[in-house]
């Protein structure tokens, strides 16, 4: 009852720069895939999206493309895809895929 109504309303979080920001959930594959596709259709009117992946452990194809289509379409609508917390998953499942940029991914550092 209040919990739709509030759900409906509540607004994406946001960087410092007003950017919304998109959360990857550890286990990001296809079993979350309605989800994250829903999150990333709210915010997609926002004009540019952080997407923090520092909680990511599992991705794949399907994942990657998703946000493929995702900075394309933002990019198309004059908006822009940013990075929070990006690693090592992110990077090598990207890398192994030749899509490292097309997600526009910041350079991977060594620790």
């Amino acid at each position: 009852m209040g919990g739709k109504r509030a759900a409906k309303n509540k607004q994406p979080p946001a960087a410092a720069d007003g950017a919304a920001v998109v959360c990857l959930p550890a286990d990001c594959r296809l079993a979350v895939q309605m989800a994250l596709k829903e999150q990333l259709q709210q915010v997609l009117q926002h004009g540019d999206i952080v997407i923090d992946a520092q909680a990511l452990e599992r991705v794949d194809t399907a994942a990657l493309q998703l946000l493929v289509l995702l900075r394309r379409e933002l990019e198309q609508n004059g908006g822009a895809l940013a990075w929070r917390g990006t690693n090592e998953v992110l990077h090598e499942a990207a890398a192994l895929l030749g899509l490292e940029q097309s997600l526009n991914l910041p350079t991977a550092t060594s620790a």
